[in-house]
């Protein structure tokens, strides 16, 4: 049964979300067409450019992404104390970014004087503003419009573009959350496209890794979204990032990888990956759940416990993915 988005997300619940964009019919996001062989590969960059701004504006961080043919995956979080704590000046300044709003804001920006009738447009538009740059569905139209205009007009049509607004997944936990970013990060390697988190253009892990390299050649205009940082260790509250060790997630995701690949024949190692046993998640369903998330999950990801008391929150009977919770999470204490 389709849900409001209203339901779907709430901060208050979770601020991690997992946003899936997927083209209509044969339509091509950045891939190449195998019947017209024509390539957009060249609209990935301008995307990731996209993206960039809107991580600048928004009060909203990127955990996640990864750029596919016909479809995109996010993992973001949604920061609205940032959006709080922003001046008046700022607001304006981040939104105008993005609309050019009416002609007061100039004046406004300028230092000019404003007279009665601008100065209570300009205090009645400010909250709204406020809350749009920290609202996902915003941001997730912000990305969708500009996505689909730019190629709309690149094939010279009009019309829909996307299957719909977006899909999402409420990550209600830090194993919850774990296991979609590396379902992410894993998505070229699954669809065959790429053989290493290295080779696998266009996405958070190949970016995570460069940036650990920083090679001196890589050129400025190749701008990429700011990255939510992860923590030197588990559950540090004080530091402001993903609750993991960036050197544990990368080694789970290589491990994790060579098991998940079909072109791969390796078994899962003797040896449990140290963040998994941190985090108490069963290994062999793990893997299981980063090969085959949206079969197990679908609008809520979380420990079983966590599924129950949303949906006693919501009034729902039961949420999708209990079964799955219940082996994912099995050594997960309550």
């Amino acid at each position: 049964m389709t849900r409001p988005r209203s339901t779907l997300v709430s901060p208050s619940d979770t601020p991690y979300y997992h946003c899936i964009g997927r083209c209509v019919r044969r339509a091509f996001l950045c891939g190449e067409d195998p019947v017209s062989g024509k390539s957009f590969d060249h609209r990935k960059q301008r995307i990731r450019d996209r993206l960039a701004l809107l991580t600048e504006v928004f009060a909203i961080d990127v955990c996640a992404y990864a750029l596919m043919s016909n479809h995109y995956h996010l993992v973001l979080r949604i920061a609205p104390e940032k959006a709080a704590a922003w001046t008046e000046r700022e607001v304006v300044e981040r939104w105008r970014r993005l609309y050019s709003g009416p002609p007061c804001v100039t004046r406004y920006l300028d230092g000019g004087v404003l007279d009665a009738t601008e100065t209570a447009l300009l205090a009645d538009c400010l909250p709204r503003w406020r809350s749009r740059l920290v609202d996902l569905s915003w941001f997730m139209r912000c990305l969708n419009e500009f996505i689909a205009r730019l190629a709309n007009r690149e094939d010279g049509c009009t019309g829909r573009f996307w299957e719909g607004r977006f899909r999402s997944q409420a990550l209600l936990d830090e194993q919850a959350l774990l296991t979609v970013i590396a379902y992410v990060d894993l998505n070229p390697m699954r669809a065959g496209v790429a053989e290493s988190i290295e080779a696998s253009d266009f996405t958070s892990g190949q970016q995570r890794l460069g940036e650990l390299t920083k090679p001196e050649n890589e050129s400025s205009l190749d701008r990429k979204p700011a990255l939510l940082p992860f923590a030197q260790a588990l559950r540090q509250p004080e530091v402001d990032g993903l609750p993991f060790n960036l050197q544990d997630y990368l080694d789970l995701l290589d491990t994790s990888g060579r098991v998940v690949h079909p072109s791969k024949h390796g078994a899962i190692p003797e040896t449990t990956p140290r963040l998994l046993s941190s985090l108490g998640l069963a290994p062999g369903e793990w893997l299981k759940s980063v090969a085959e998330l949206h079969a197990r999950f679908r609008l809520f990801i979380g420990a079983p416990h966590r599924l129950s008391l949303l949906a006693e929150r919501r009034g729902w009977r039961w949420i999708r993915g209990q079964r799955a919770a219940q082996r994912l999470y099995g050594h997960v204490n309550e």
